[in-house]
Parts: structure tokens; sequence; C-alpha cells
């Protein structure tokens, strides 16, 4: 398993549904929702960035919320819906509209934040509590990106939160 060395009966079966698909895995009690999708789903897409909680590289999200994925256990999320990066766009092949202005707005440079970026920012859109650009700052600030791209992803939310109206 995994190059996992493990005592008997130390694995857990859990099952989730990853971006609408339900999947089972087995994983050690310690393993983190973010390992889990990387090493044993095979979804690279979500990141790890300081894998202490504090860039949001890893944010997903669960049953519609935002979470650090690195700071979740998979074990505590039985039963849960996970939609990651690759679940955001439609089965169409189409990109969410998120998607499309980050790229409208150059919201990106290494792009190594973006995935994490745009699932929060669809999950605090979600929440309802963003108003203001100020806000949507305010609410962004955990998803850190370093190439200093920030006013841009900024704009890239606006257009979208304002219905494709850049504030």
């Amino acid at each position: 398993m995994q190059g996992h060395e493990v005592e008997e009966g130390k694995l857990h079966t859990i099952s989730l549904t990853i971006n609408g698909v339900r999947k089972e895995i087995q994983v050690l009690p310690w393993v983190s929702l973010l390992d889990a999708l990387r090493e044993y789903l095979h979804l690279t897409g979500t990141k790890k960035g300081c894998d202490h909680g504090q860039c949001g590289a890893c944010t997903v999200l669960c049953d519609g919320k935002r979470i650090n994925s690195c700071l979740t256990l998979a074990v505590m999320k039985e039963g849960s819906d996970i939609t990651t990066i690759e679940g955001i766009a439609p089965a169409d092949g189409e990109l969410h509209p998120l998607q499309k202005a980050f790229i409208e707005h150059d919201a990106f440079q290494c792009g190594y934040c973006t995935p994490g970026q745009i699932c929060s920012a669809i999950g605090m859109m979600e929440e309802g509590k963003a108003h203001t650009r100020d806000d949507v700052k305010e609410l962004m600030s955990g998803n850190l990106c370093r190439c200093g791209a920030n006013t841009n992803i900024i704009d890239a939310i606006m257009e979208v939160k304002e219905g494709g109206k850049d504030e």
C-alpha cells in the first residue's frame, strides 16, 4: 500500500465523494485529506504549500465549504462531498466562470496558488459574506500568492461576484 508498512488493523477504509464520484480508500488514521487526495487518489491539482494551514494552497471544498485540506485528517471526512480544482469545471469541458476570469485578469504568475485561490473564492462567494472589494480581500487573506498577483486575483473574483462587471 503506497510504500507504507502498516500493522494489521491500522488502516481505515473511508468513503468520500470526490468531484461527484464515490471513492473508497484505505488510509492510516494520521493521513491528511491533502495527502489522501494527492497520493492515494492521484488528484495533484490541490497543492501542498506550507503543510501548516497558513498559505491556502491546499484549499478544497468540503460539503460546499472551503477548508485547508492539509489540516484535516482524511478519516474525519468519511461520507463527505469533496470538490477539488479538478472538479470545478463542468463535465462539458467549459471552464468555470472564475477560471475564465483568472485567465482574463492574468490572476496568476507561477500558478501554484491558483487551485486553492479558485476553490477558496468559490467557497467564499457561497458564504455570502463578501459584499465589497475590502470584504473579498479580507475573506481571501488566508490564500497567499507569493508572486504578487493579489490585485489581479481580487479583480477576477470581483468580476465573477458582480456577474461579469469588474468593480
